[in-house]
């Protein structure tokens, strides 16, 4: 069932405003309710090279992101395609349900749920950070003989992945049980730390946009955000083994890695290892540029993007 925007949660009177041609929208999902936005092409624009109409996109949110972190994003895409950015449970404003599997593949099976509620069977898939590595757990269930989604396209941001140093230590400490209790000693001060750790997803603070910070602290208005990433942590290093065991599986996909030469949470050194499983890929990385590059050089960040969308061949 899809729920008018009528029906909106009342917490979403607090969030940020949606960029041009953006809609808000709720799903009843298993039991919760999901907020996501879509913008949908009005020029139903055609494939550049085989005619074909435009291929839906997907965008995964990273963790304690939401669908804010697209505000630059969709309005650039909607010329050349409908795009569709949820709050994935637990995440921006949709329900935060208690004890749901929160793991990479868990959260990869949710999200192949909700695409197929939309009613879509053949889509491009964009993920970041946590969202990039969910992007691939999701990609490779679709590549199983008896699936009947299909992702034709894969872009990955800055992706979780077992090669990036730091987030092999982080993550499994926060996770931890004394990394947990010490977590949840902190989160009253939020308000303080909160606005540290974004300022250093960025290559150059200077770059940082207007209103970004408020964008992201007001999901914090809906409880429960942070035991929601503390569940996410719990399985990180067994998600990150199971992840590599599935990259092989991979390498038919037509895909695009993006990445910030100065992220200090998935290191850009990591894009060489990870690339080698994709085949059929391409590789940028922005120069002095940090986590969030869809929000720090949005201009060059959707440039690619749509030159990658518009001009990568799909298979039959």
């Amino acid at each position: 069932m899809i729920v008018t925007p009528a029906d909106s949660d009342v917490f979403t009177a607090l969030a940020p405003p949606l960029g041009a041609g953006v809609e808000e929208c709720w799903m009843d999902f298993e039991g919760s309710r999901m907020r996501y936005l879509r913008s949908k092409s009005p020029l139903l624009a055609k494939d550049a090279r085989n005619g074909a109409p435009s291929t839906p996109l997907i965008l995964v949110h990273g963790l304690l992101g939401y669908s804010f972190s697209w505000r630059f994003t969709m309005p650039a895409l909607a010329p050349y395609a409908s795009v569709y950015a949820p709050d994935m449970l637990g995440a921006g404003f949709s329900d935060r349900p208690v004890g749901i599997d929160h793991s990479m593949r868990g959260t990869a099976k949710r999200l192949l749920r909700f695409v197929r509620k939309l009613g879509i069977s053949s889509f491009d898939l964009l993920g970041t950070s946590h969202g990039g590595a969910v992007a691939m757990m999701a990609a490779a269930e679709c590549l199983d003989k008896n699936a009947s989604l299909r992702v034709t396209r894969l872009v990955l941001v800055a992706p979780v992945n077992p090669y990036s140093a730091h987030g092999r230590r982080l993550a499994p400490f926060v996770g931890s049980k004394f990394g947990t209790a010490l977590f949840r000693l902190v989160i009253p001060y939020t308000s303080f730390l909160f606005p540290y750790g974004h300022a250093r997803m960025y290559g150059d603070r200077g770059r940082i946009p207007a209103g970004t910070l408020e964008g992201y602290v007001a999901q914090l208005a809906k409880p429960g955000l942070f035991e929601h990433a503390l569940s996410i942590v719990r399985t990180w290093t067994e998600d990150l083994h199971e992840l590599e065991a599935t990259l092989p599986k991979l390498a038919s996909i037509p895909t695009l890695l993006m990445w910030g030469g100065k992220d200090s949470a998935v290191y850009a050194s990591s894009a060489e290892a990870l690339a080698k499983w994709f085949p059929n890929s391409r590789s940028i990385v922005f120069p002095g540029i940090g986590h969030l590059p869809y929000e720090e050089c949005p201009e060059e960040f959707n440039r690619a993007l749509i030159e990658f969308l518009m001009s990568e061949k799909i298979r039959g």
